[in-house]
């Protein structure tokens, strides 16, 4: 049974941590918007496929939300009860640490099941549905859907620049300006007709006719100029944009798939997903002790050992993800162990002020005290 106390914290921490979770889910929701506008702007992207795709990238970053807004609610509830002089009361009447852990653990078991439903399930099926909507905007007219006539849009990191003065109800595109400045030497395109085709994966291919190309750096003298009646341009994704499709069709397979894969990278990503559930309990024991509970104790030190640690935590999962796929750790270790090196170095960096260090320190002192009195004495 719970007894008022644990309702109280239960309740404070509730609250505190909706709050986090909201605010958390709109600035999320804010930036992706604006992501999906971007998209629709360059034309990978419908406008009438903006509210689904938000929505989904929602449902997909949703495991990853949970886990820093439990550990900052925490430490916000924790924090202002212990500036009210509630968490001295409560440990002046008997409530021990422990008692808080226990709250914590009754509050974080549910939150852990529900952050590992949206991550061993939903989120897969969140970036499959996201992966399908990017196929099918390829699929109508290869991304020419969402251009504009009249507007310049860039590709490759701005090293080519595209431009089209109308665009028919067929998606062609008429009066073609290109300028490839990633070829050597650069080229200028100018075509009367142009209109996206079908290519290999990792390749699209646009097809320019009646139109003339100039082959030739700024400044100098040698210059080829050439006319054509149909040109081929291929633009080819580069290895950062290709490693980050394997990564994103590695996110849409499901859960089961990957556990019975012995790939290393799919070994990554099973670790990756298993983290999040995994990291409510992480985050749940560093958080007393990152809480100032008594009047001596330095609360600056400790909510700048906190942030370090948030900080410490998100970051080392990143890496620890690389090197597990690139083989520097061993796959038996894992990726979670960033978790317990956030843990061993939250406890070192408090043992100096731990009450159970003090006390051995005092039987310590106490002993030699009482060993020097009978030396004295006899």
């Amino acid at each position: 049974m719970l007894s008022v106390a644990d309702r109280y914290f239960l309740s404070e921490i509730a609250k505190v941590f909706g709050a986090i979770l909201a605010t958390l889910l709109m600035v999320t929701t804010s930036l992706l918007f604006l992501q999906t506008l971007e998209e629709v702007n360059v034309g990978a992207l419908n406008a009438d496929a903006v509210m689904r795709f938000l929505g989904y990238q929602i449902l997909r970053d949703m495991a990853t939300l949970l886990p820093p807004a439990f550990f900052i609610g925490v430490l916000v509830a924790l924090g202002r009860m212990a500036r009210d002089s509630e968490l001295i009361a409560f440990i002046a009447g008997g409530l021990a640490p422990l008692r808080i852990y226990r709250v914590l653990l009754i509050f974080a078991l549910p939150l852990a099941l529900v952050t590992a439903w949206f991550s061993l399930i939903i989120q897969p099926y969140a970036s499959a549905r996201i992966e399908q909507i990017r196929e099918q905007q390829k699929e109508q007219a290869n991304q020419a859907a969402g251009l504009q006539a009249g507007r310049f849009y860039q590709q490759d990191e701005g090293r080519v620049t595209f431009y089209a003065s109308d665009i028919d109800d067929a998606r062609r595109f008429r009066e073609v300006f290109l300028h490839d400045r990633a070829s050597d030497p650069p080229r200028i395109i100018l075509s009367r007709i142009g209109y996206y085709q079908k290519s290999g994966p990792g390749e699209r291919t646009v097809v320019l006719e009646e139109g003339r190309r100039y082959d030739g750096a700024p400044g100098d003298a040698d210059w080829t100029i050439a006319d054509f009646a149909r040109y081929r341009y291929f633009t080819r994704d580069d290895d950062a944009l290709a490693d980050d499709l394997a990564r994103r069709r590695r996110s849409t397979r499901p859960t089961a798939q990957l556990w019975h894969s012995d790939r290393i990278i799919d070994r990554a990503e099973l670790q990756h997903r298993i983290s999040a559930p995994l990291a409510i309990f992480t985050l749940g024991l560093i958080t007393v002790p990152l809480t100032t509970l008594s009047p001596r104790q330095s609360g600056t030190g400790r909510m700048l050992l906190a942030f370090m640690a948030y900080f410490a935590f998100f970051n080392l999962q990143g890496l620890a993800e690389t090197l597990m796929e690139d083989g520097v750790t061993p796959a038996w270790l894992g990726t979670s162990w960033y978790q317990a090196v956030v843990i061993a170095l939250v406890f070192m960096s408090l043992l100096p002020e731990s009450y159970w260090l003090k006390r051995l320190r005092r039987r310590i002192g106490n002993g030699s005290l009482t060993s020097s009195s009978r030396v004295a004495s006899g």
